[in-house]
């Protein structure tokens, strides 16, 4: 690593990025955000760094949920405690399924940059700028809203501090104690086949909690204290670049703008610049794989991110669809194992899901959304692997992106409470079924 620097990305080709009309302006923000404080410490990242090892082997689960792009206009109290709610209970869910720990990682406090198709949109004639997120440009289609402008990063470090410190109040305050009978709404799921088994599995879990307490005698504040941990695409190297420094009393650099960062396919080219500043800092890392996925790329991604081998260090989450994930899951899966190198696999099983409606909207379908985890579940079984966790885009709020579920939502439905500024989401409803279906398989497994 006597070859690496923060910067060193500079030399290498760097996809998704966007440049500014404004270099000055660029060099003074990137300076002010390396005075501030990190967002994350580095004690936090090595513990999350220790809990993927448990996952990987198959010791405890990682949960990691929020939304495909967080908006600045979002940062408020009830949007931050909604998020947090819904992924306690779906932990809470798959603990009582599973009986492992879980482990909670929001995409949240920095999923404020995403990568695009094509560099331009157009509407009308107009042609502008795509919106790449509220860390880059702005969603309006105007010419002033499309430039990139470089103080956008430093109000979204703003905005990530903010949520953090909230969550962090929200955790260790009782806010995680899923005790009380109005965290558990389940009107959803009344007309449901699965309503009884629902019913069981909230009644149990609370029951258990109570049980806890009386036997103990105790007022079991841990019980009201959790872990979270943070995730985002490192996308803009720029803003990642400006909070990654040496930490006191250990080795290497940190990128402490998050616990977990992710690189996705778009910019995981081998000599590119993300793979580049990834391969120098001492975060876990995730990288997302999907069926164009090669041998060759992919083990070249291992060797260069890992070569130590260190547990722990790499997840990969596959996104291959309900269509692909029987034939090209395996594939991932031989090509690694037979390279011997250790890392934890977590299914995303939305990003390969997304379809357009006749009337242009983009969505999703429940059923294929569950038909690629359970899917997924079976290869890993089959092979002796550890699917060690899942990965959602979705939110806490009902709003109506993606089709199915109890609920009942169909296409007819979705222009009713549509918001996503880029991908649907799973609402609360349909977050909290799908992890109540997970655990009732990894209950029958066990």
């Amino acid at each position: 690593m006597s070859n690496w620097r923060p910067d060193s990305w500079h030399e290498k080709t760097a996809a998704q990025q966007v440049t500014y009309p404004d270099e000055a302006k660029l060099r003074a923000v990137a300076t002010e955000m390396g005075r501030l404080p990190p967002l994350v410490t580095s004690w936090e990242i090595e513990a999350l760094k220790g809990h993927l090892a448990k996952a990987a082997r198959g010791e405890a689960f990682v949960l990691q949920g929020g939304d495909c792009a967080e908006s600045f206009d979002d940062c408020s109290s009830e949007s931050i405690a909604a998020k947090l709610k819904i992924l306690l209970q779906m932990s809470l869910v798959l603990v009582h399924g599973s009986r492992r720990p879980v482990v909670r990682v929001g995409r949240i406090a920095g999923q404020y940059a995403k990568p695009r198709s094509t560099d331009y949109e157009t509407r009308d004639g107009v042609t502008l700028p795509a919106y790449r997120g509220d860390n880059v440009n702005r969603p309006g289609f105007t010419e002033a809203e499309r430039r990139p402008e470089p103080e956008l990063m430093l109000r979204g470090y703003e905005r990530a501090s903010l949520t953090l410190n909230f969550i962090r109040a929200l955790a260790d305050g009782g806010f995680a104690d899923m005790e009380h009978p109005e965290y558990w709404d389940l009107s959803f799921a009344k007309t449901s086949r699965h309503a009884g088994e629902y019913e069981r599995i909230v009644g149990a879990i609370r029951e258990s909690l109570s049980f806890t307490r009386a036997v103990s005698g105790l007022d079991l504040a841990d019980l009201r204290r959790i872990e979270f941990f943070t995730s985002h695409e490192g996308l803009s190297l720029h803003y990642e670049e400006a909070q990654t420094r040496r930490v006191p009393r250990r080795e290497g650099w940190y990128d402490l703008s998050t616990h977990y960062p992710w690189i996705g396919m778009r910019t995981a080219q081998l000599d590119g610049a993300h793979v580049e500043f990834f391969r120098g800092i001492q975060n876990p890392i995730a990288i997302k794989v999907g069926a164009a996925m090669t041998e060759e790329w992919l083990l070249g991604l291992l060797e260069a991110l890992n070569p130590h081998r260190e547990l722990g260090r790499i997840t990969l989450i596959h996104r291959v669809g309900a269509d692909k994930v029987t034939e090209y899951l395996p594939k991932l899966v031989s090509w690694v194992e037979r390279a011997k190198h250790p890392v934890l696999w977590v299914c995303d099983p939305m990003h390969g899901n997304t379809e357009t409606t006749a009337d242009g909207i983009k969505t999703r379908r429940f059923d294929r959304i569950l038909f690629e985890v359970e899917a997924a579940l079976d290869v890993h079984n089959k092979m002796g692997t550890v699917q060690g966790g899942v990965h959602f885009e979705l939110t806490g709020e009902n709003v109506t992106e993606c089709m199915g579920g109890a609920s009942g939502i169909d296409a007819g439905d979705l222009k009713r409470d549509y918001r996503t500024k880029v991908d649907p989401r799973l609402n609360c409803d349909q977050a909290l079924e799908m992890a109540m279906l997970i655990a009732s398989r990894a209950r029958r497994q066990r």
